[in-house]
C-alpha cells in the first residue's frame, strides 16, 4: 500500500468512499475494497484521524475533517454542468471509477474531488459579485496547486472517474465548468446548512444552470424596457425635482425586475398575494413599477398636491412620501393578478421586519374557521434590506429566528439585500465584523445567493433559484443583490466628502442600462436607435403624467378632523349560553391525564358555577375568548409563556400528565380561529409580528402579552414608530392588545412597572386605548368591547399580578352577563353616605385594593375611593357625573403608587382640573419623583407603601 494516497489533498473524496464501503462494500470499486481492508481503517474509526490525514491534512479539510466522521456523507460532486437547456444526469456513486485505473489515477481524482468541493464551498470568495470591479478575496483553495496537482495534470483524468459512469470529457473540463459556475456573477453560500439534502439540491440546481438558462430575445428586450422604466423613473425626479429627497434605486436597478420575477414565480407556485417590506431606499421605484401606483399621484408628492399624493391621509398628519405603503395590482403575462401589498415603514431601517411577516400568515389563513388550512403558497413575504442594517440591527435576527416557528412560520420569506457597499457614510469595515453583510443568516440555517447587480441575467436566476427554494422547502432564503448609490445617501448628499475614491469609480461606471443594452446591440437584438427610443418614450410617459396633475389641480380641501369614535355594538351574552361556553371551556376528552394540581382547580370552575361563582382574573378571560369564539370572532394569544401564563394563571394549553400530549379546549369552542403559542424570548419581532397580523386581519382579536410589563420597553421603536401613530401617519389601523402585568409589590424596579406613563404621553386623537381594569368582569368586558369596537385602535391594558389570585379581586359570574365595561367605578361603600363624603380619592388598578383593604380605609368614613378604569380615551363625562354625587367635597386626590414623574398623575392632573370644579383642591399622593420605578428593598417598599396609604385615606385634623 503507499503511504502517501491519504494526504491533504484527497482527505474528503477518501471519506466518501469509506462511508460508502461501510455500509456496502460492493458500491466501491475493487481497488478501493482492497486499501480499506488492507488498511482496516474501519478498526481505526475513519480516515480523520490525525495519523491517517498526515501533515496538515486537518488544518487544510477543516470542514470536512470536524463534521464527516458524525454527519451523513456530504453530497458527493456528481452533477456536472450541463449544457444550457439541458438538466445534468442524476448523480453517479463517486469513485464509480474504469477497471484498472491505477494508485496514482485515484489520488488524482481525489485532488480533483476536493477541487470541486472547494468550489462549491468557497467559490463565492472567487466571483465576480463587486460591479465596481473591485479584486475578490480569494481562497487558497480554489488553486489547484493548494490540493497539490494542476489543470494541465488533471486533464490526463476522465471525468468519469469522479463523476460517474456517462461523464465525458477530461476532468480538467468539468473542474473549469464548476469555476465557471461557482465563480461567476453569481456566489453561493450553502456549505452551512445543516440538511445535507438541502445543500445537495441546491448545488445540484446551480450546477445544472436549471435556473439560470439564457433568456430568449423577447425577455432581454422585455428586461432593457423594464430597467429603461426603472432609471428613467429616477432620472426624471434628479432633473425636475432638483434636490428634493427620494432615496434613489440607482445603482440597485435591478431590484424591481428581481421582484417581477419573484411575483411570476411565485404565482406558478400558486401565491395570491405578495407582501412587501423595505425601507425607504428605492421605495419610490417599487411603489411605482411594482405596487402600480399611478405615475400622477408620484409625482403629486413632489409638485406640492397632497389630495393626490401617494398615501393621502384623510385624517391625520400623513408622513413623507418615500414612508408611505400601498396595495396594488399586478398584471401577469397570461392575464392572471397577484395583490401587491407594501407596507409603510418610518426611517427605523428594519423594523417592518417582523410587520411584514404577519401581515403575510395571517392572510394564509383561508378563512376565520377554526380548521381553516395555513396555506403557505398563496402569500408572499418579501423583505428587502438595506446590507448595514442587516449586518448590524438586532431586529433582523429577531425577525429570521420566528421562521420556523409553529405560531409564526410563513413558508418562508424571500430576504433581498439592496446593497449598496456603504451605510450613510460608514464603510462596510466600519459597521460589520464579517466578510458579508448576509452573514448573520447563516447563524439561522438560511442560504445565501450573492449575485453582482450589474448581470441582469444573473440577477433573475438568482431569484428563480430562491423562489424554486421556498416552494420546495417553505424556508427563508437571501438574495444579496450587491451594487453601488450613484449619489449619497439623499439627494441633497455630498458622498465625495467621505468616500472621494469610491465615488470617482462610480461616476465614470456606466449604468446597468447602459451595460445591458449595449450587449443587446452587439447581440443584434435591438438597434442602438431603438435604445434611446425606448428611453425617450418613457420620458414622454412621465412629462404627460405631470402635465396632467398640473391640469387637475384643484384648491386643497379642509384636513378632515379625527375619526370620531362610533357607537360601539356588542352582543349580548346570555347566561345560560356562559354556562355551557364555561363547560366546554373546561373540559377534556376521556383518558387525557390533567396535572394532579391542576385538575381540581379546573373542575371547580365547571361544578361551581352559576351567578354568584366569583371568577379570577384567568376565568375570566378564558370566557371572554369562549364568547367571541362562539360569535365567530379569531382570537390569538402569544407571549413569553403566555400558553400556562406567567404567573401559572391561565393553562389554556392542556398537557397530558402521562404522555405530554397537549389539548386546547379553546380548539373546541365555537367555530372561530383560536390560537395561543408561546413565543419566543424577543419583544420587537413578537410585537411587531402581532402588529402586522392585526393591521390586516379582518375580525380577529390580537392580543400579546408580556411576561412583565416593563419588558415592552425593548420594543419602544414599535410602539412609537407604529402601534401609536400608524393610523396618522398612514391611515393604517390595528386592533391590537397589548397585556402588561404591572403593580409594586415589592419585587423590585424591574418587575414593577410596565412604564403607563409613556403611553399615557403617546395618547392623542384618538390613537389608543388605555385602562387599567381592577375586577375580572371588567377585563372581560374590556376584551370584548375592543373585539367589536369601531373604529379599530391599539389597546393597552395594565394588567395584574398579585391580583389574579386576591378573592377581593373576584367578580360574581352574573356580572359577565348584566354589565358592560365601566370606564369608572364609584366607591361601592358610598352610597349611604355621600352628603358626608369630604375627600373623593380616585386612583387606578391594584393601587385600590391597598387603600380599600388597609386599616385607614375602615375608619375614613367621610373619604370615598373611586378608580378611574379607562385612562384613554380620558372618561371626562364619567369623571364629571361621579364628582356631582358627592356634594361635600372639600378636596379630590389622585393616588398612585408610582412615583410622581411616571405612572397617569403627569397625565391625569391637567384632565382632572377640567373635571374638578376650582373652588374644590385638586392633588396627588405618590411617591416622589425617581430615576429608578420601584425601591429595590422589600421593606423599604413596604414602608413607602403604608405611607401612600396614609397621605390617600387619613384627613389630618379629623
Amino acid at each position: 500500500m503507499n503511504d502517501n494516497l491519504f494526504d491533504a489533498t484527497n482527505t474528503a473524496y477518501a471519506q466518501d468512499l469509506y462511508e460508502r464501503y461501510a455500509r456496502n462494500p460492493d458500491s466501491v470499486p475493487e481497488a478501493w475494497r482492497r486499501i480499506f481492508k488492507e488498511a482496516d481503517l474501519a478498526r481505526a474509526s475513519g480516515l480523520i484521524e490525525p495519523e491517517a490525514l498526515g501533515g496538515n491534512g486537518r488544518a487544510a479539510h477543516a470542514h470536512h475533517a470536524t463534521v464527516v466522521a458524525t454527519l451523513p456523507a456530504a453530497p458527493t460532486p456528481a452533477t456536472a454542468p450541463a449544457t444550457p437547456g439541458k438538466t445534468s444526469p442524476a448523480p453517479a456513486a463517486a469513485g464509480a471509477a474504469p477497471t484498472g485505473v491505477d494508485e496514482h489515477m485515484l489520488q488524482l481524482a481525489a485532488r480533483g474531488s476536493a477541487l470541486a468541493q472547494a468550489f462549491r464551498d468557497h467559490g463565492h470568495q472567487l466571483a465576480h459579485l463587486d460591479p465596481l470591479g473591485s479584486e475578490p478575496p480569494g481562497h487558497p483553495q480554489l488553486d489547484p496547486e493548494f490540493f497539490g496537482t494542476s489543470m494541465e495534470e488533471l486533464e490526463r483524468i476522465p471525468s468519469s472517474v469522479v463523476f460517474g459512469p456517462g461523464a465525458e470529457g477530461s476532468l480538467a473540463e468539468r473542474l473549469r465548468l464548476l469555476r465557471e459556475v461557482y465563480c461567476g456573477s453569481m456566489g453561493f453560500q450553502f456549505e452551512h446548512l445543516e440538511d445535507p439534502g438541502r445543500a445537495q439540491w441546491l448545488w445540484q440546481a446551480v450546477e445544472s444552470r436549471e435556473y439560470t438558462q439564457p433568456l430568449s430575445d423577447r425577455e432581454k428586450r422585455g428586461l432593457l424596457e423594464r430597467l429603461t422604466e426603472v432609471e428613467g423613473f429616477e432620472q426624471f425626479l434628479h432633473r425636475t425635482y432638483l434636490g428634493q429627497k427620494r432615496f434613489s434605486l440607482e445603482g440597485t436597478d435591478m431590484l424591481v425586475p428581481l421582484l417581477d420575477e419573484a411575483i411570476r414565480e411565485g404565482a406558478r407556485d400558486g401565491a395570491e398575494k405578495v407582501v412587501l417590506g423595505m425601507a425607504h431606499r428605492g421605495r419610490l421605484n417599487v411603489l411605482a413599477h411594482i405596487v402600480g401606483v399611478p405615475y400622477e399621484s408620484m409625482l403629486a408628492s413632489f409638485e406640492g398636491a397632497p389630495r393626490k399624493a401617494i398615501g393621502a391621509v384623510e385624517a391625520g398628519t400623513g408622513d413623507v412620501k418615500y414612508h408611505h405603503g400601498a396595495v396594488g395590482t399586478y398584471l401577469l403575462e397570461d392575464g392572471g393578478e397577484v395583490s401587491v401589498r407594501l407596507a409603510p415603514n418610518p426611517s427605523h431601517l428594519e423594523f417592518v421586519n417582523p410587520v411584514v411577516v404577519g401581515m403575510a400568515r395571517v392572510q394564509q389563513f383561508k378563512g376565520p374557521e377554526q380548521d381553516a388550512e395555513q396555506d403557505l403558497r398563496c402569500v408572499v413575504p418579501v423583505v428587502i434590506h438595506g446590507d448595514a442594517a442587516f449586518a448590524a440591527e438586532g431586529v433582523v435576527a429577531e425577525t429570521l429566528n420566528l421562521a420556523r416557528l409553529k405560531g409564526y412560520a410563513t413558508g418562508g420569506t424571500i430576504h433581498v439585500i439592496v446593497n449598496n457597499q456603504i451605510g450613510f457614510t460608514t464603510e462596510p469595515h466600519e459597521g460589520r465584523s464579517t466578510r458579508y453583510s448576509s452573514d448573520v443568516a447563516k447563524g439561522y440555517d438560511i442560504p445565501v445567493i450573492h449575485v453582482n447587480a450589474d448581470d441582469p441575467a444573473a440577477c433573475l436566476g438568482a431569484t428563480r433559484l430562491a423562489m424554486a427554494y421556498r416552494a420546495r422547502f417553505a424556508d427563508d432564503i437571501v438574495i444579496d443583490l450587491i451594487g453601488y448609490r450613484r449619489h449619497g445617501h439623499n439627494e441633497g448628499d455630498e458622498p465625495a466628502y467621505t468616500q472621494p475614491r469610491l465615488y470617482d469609480r462610480v461616476r465614470s461606471h456606466p449604468t446597468v442600462r447602459t451595460l445591458w443594452a449595449e450587449r443587446l446591440v452587439q447581440e443584434g437584438v435591438i438597434a442602438e436607435a431603438e435604445v434611446d427610443t425606448l428611453r425617450d418614450e418613457y420620458t414622454a410617459r412621465l412629462r404627460n403624467a405631470q402635465e396632467a396633475l398640473k391640469a387637475d389641480e384643484a384648491p386643497t380641501p379642509p384636513k378632515a378632523e379625527a375619526e370620531a369614535p362610533a357607537a360601539v355594538e356588542i352582543p349580548d351574552v346570555r347566561f345560560d349560553a356562559l354556562v355551557e361556553l364555561n363547560r366546554r371551556t373546561f373540559s377534556w376528552p376521556d383518558g387525557f391525564h390533567v396535572h394532579s394540581k391542576l385538575v381540581k382547580q379546573l373542575e371547580r370552575r365547571v361544578a361551581d358555577f352559576g351567578p354568584d361563582a366569583r371568577l379570577d382574573w384567568a376565568h375570566a378571560e378564558a370566557l371572554a375568548f369562549a364568547t367571541l369564539l362562539e360569535e365567530g370572532v379569531p382570537v390569538r394569544l402569544s407571549g413569553q409563556d403566555s400558553e400556562r401564563g406567567t404567573f401559572s394563571q391561565r393553562h389554556l394549553v392542556l398537557h397530558d400528565s402521562e404522555t405530554g400530549d397537549e389539548f386546547i379546549p379553546l380548539h373546541h369552542v365555537g367555530q372561530a380561529r383560536f390560537e395561543v403559542y408561546n413565543s419566543p424570548l424577543t419583544e420587537t419581532a413578537v410585537l411587531g409580528f402581532e402588529y402586522g397580523y392585526t393591521v390586516v386581519a379582518d375580525r380577529d382579536l390580537v392580543l400579546w402579552e408580556a411576561q412583565f410589563g416593563d419588558f415592552v420597553n425593548v420594543a419602544q421603536v414599535i410602539l412609537d414608530q407604529f402601534i401609536s401613530s400608524g393610523a396618522t401617519k398612514w391611515g393604517q389601523h390595528a386592533r391590537l392588545v397589548m397585556l402588561l402585568p404591572h403593580g409594586y409589590e415589592g419585587q423590585g424596579p424591574e418587575h414593577s412597572s410596565a412604564r403607563l406613563e409613556r403611553f399615557l404621553q403617546l395618547c392623542a386623537e384618538e390613537n389608543m386605548r388605555v385602562a387599567y381594569p381592577t375586577t375580572p368582569a371588567q377585563y372581560f368586558h374590556l376584551l370584548r368591547r375592543q373585539a367589536h369596537a369601531v373604529p379599530e385602535r391599539p389597546l393597552v391594558v395594565m394588567t395584574p399580578k398579585s391580583l389574579l389570585r386576591l378573592p377581593a379581586a373576584s367578580s360574581p359570574a352574573a356580572e359577565l352577563s348584566d354589565r358592560a365595561f365601566q370606564a369608572v367605578l364609584d366607591d361601592p361603600t358610598a352610597e349611604s353616605r355621600r352628603d358626608s363624603v369630604r375627600r373623593l380619592v380616585l386612583c387606578s388598578g391594584k393601587f385600590y385594593y391597598d387603600l380599600s383593604e388597609s386599616d385607614h380605609r375602615k375608619q375614613a368614613a367621610d373619604v370615598a375611593v373611586a378608580r378611574v378604569e379607562q385612562l384613554y380615551p380620558f372618561p371626562v363625562d364619567e369623571l364629571d357625573q361621579l364628582v356631582r354625587r358627592y356634594p361635600a367635597l372639600e378636596e379630590v386626590v389622585w393616588a398612585q403608587e408610582e412615583p410622581r414623574n411616571m405612572g397617569a398623575l403627569s397625565f391625569v392632573g391637567p384632565r382632572l382640573r377640567i373635571v374638578v370644579p376650582r373652588t374644590i383642591p385638586l392633588r396627588h399622593v405618590s411617591r416622589p419623583e425617581r430615576a429608578s420605578p420601584a425601591e429595590g428593598k422589600a421593606q423599604d417598599h413596604q414602608t413607602e407603601q403604608q405611607r401612600l396609604i396614609h397621605d390617600a385615606l387619613v384627613v389630618e385634623g379629623r
